[in-house]
């Protein structure tokens, strides 16, 4: 059994060489390594050819793509491995994460997609919090994403099954994926943890946390033909936080851990706005008792 471990890349020098070598610290398995760069202009060329250099089975390409979903799915395209470890390159795989997860596909041949368990990690590397996986419920991932994507391996065969990653996403590219295969067949649950998410104040997704949101509303909308309320709810909450330029930086950075300032009027009148706002344009009614419990659930907001 053979691994494809592929890794879209743009400017991300300062954490890819971590990146890579967490790949191949990895023991008792076969793979080949793949990156899709999108052309940067950082350190990143250095490193991907001194890499070259340094590891077996290693290849790569710099040119233009088409976003991060349209690199992922060159690099599966050029590669062969019958199971796909697809990671960005900020995250990092800890320790004998490969040799779980092939122990788990040879004794289940008709497991098609497995997920691990994973930590939020920082730029040096030390862990914020677990990320919220839980056991496999597809009702439930409609509500929330909880498969954190560099823990998640799949074979080929999905791909050519039910489609590689659509390229109109930017955002929620992975969840979008996990959502549309779940239809089709039940993941693996694993619980070990096998990779780090790396979180900060430059990458995609808490860079533009408002657009994140809106896609991911959108995604929904299209694919499920409703918005579930914690999604509208948690874009309400970024809208707001957006308005008043509150300062997320530092440990504040994931949506569900950071405080709500329960005696700032202002910030409850504009949330409340966009709350409704949000079943507004998002063609929903909201009913007031669901909303007053979302509201009063702040954790989980």
């Amino acid at each position: 059994m053979m691994f494809s471990v592929v890794i879209p890349s743009f400017n991300q020098g300062n954490y890819l060489k971590q990146t890579i070598a967490s790949i191949y610290q990895q023991s008792d398995v076969v793979f080949d390594c793949y990156v899709a760069d999108g052309g940067s202009q950082d350190q990143t060329i250095d490193i991907l050819q001194a890499s070259a250099d340094q590891y077996p089975n290693f290849r790569w390409h710099s040119g233009p793509d088409l976003g991060q979903a349209d690199a992922v799915n060159q690099a599966i395209t050029v590669t062969t491995g019958e199971i796909i470890a697809w990671i960005n390159s900020d995250d990092i795989y800890y320790p004998g994460a490969f040799a779980t997860v092939a122990q788990i596909f040879t004794t289940n041949p008709n497991v098609l997609v497995v997920y691990g368990l994973a930590n939020y990690i920082d730029a040096n590397n030390q862990i914020i919090e677990p990320y919220p996986t839980q056991a496999w419920n597809y009702e439930a991932l409609k509500d929330i994403c909880y498969l954190c994507q560099p823990a998640v391996f799949f074979r080929r065969t999905c791909i050519e099954q039910w489609g590689n990653l659509n390229t109109d996403l930017h955002f929620c590219l992975d969840y979008e994926l996990w959502l549309r295969w779940g239809k089709e067949t039940k993941f693996y649950y694993l619980p070990k943890v096998l990779a780090g998410s790396r979180q900060y104040s430059l990458n995609k997704t808490i860079g533009s946390r408002v657009k994140a949101h809106g896609e991911v509303n959108q995604m929904l909308k299209q694919k499920l033909g409703y918005v579930p309320d914690r999604h509208l709810i948690n874009y309400a909450r970024v809208q707001t936080e957006s308005q008043l330029n509150l300062d997320l930086s530092a440990s504040h950075q994931l949506l569900h851990n950071r405080p709500v300032p329960k005696f700032d009027l202002r910030f409850w009148c504009i949330l409340i706005f966009f709350i409704l706002q949000q079943y507004w344009d998002w063609h929903q009614f909201p009913s007031l008792f669901k909303v007053w419990v979302l509201i009063r659930l702040k954790s989980k907001l």
